[in-house]
């Protein structure tokens, strides 16, 4: 998990923005993650589970971005 001391954020990786970012859910289990979603391989690249809100905003400080609520 992103080490709340480190305040220099991770670089998006290459090819990917904000914008690509996704949350998918199992329909087996329920389970989340969240990941940059690659259109072409239809995969969510460097996914992390999410258990719960505050994992999802952790992933997007890590990347130092801002969650934007809907």
């Amino acid at each position: 998990m992103f080490n709340i001391f480190n305040k220099k954020p991770v670089p998006i990786p290459q090819g990917f923005t904000e914008n690509d970012i996704k949350i998918e859910s199992s329909i087996c289990t329920g389970e989340k993650t969240i990941g940059f979603y690659d259109k072409q391989s239809k995969k969510l690249m460097y996914a992390e589970l999410v258990r719960s809100e505050s994992d999802i905003d952790g992933f997007y400080a890590k990347y130092g971005l801002e969650r934007k609520k809907s």
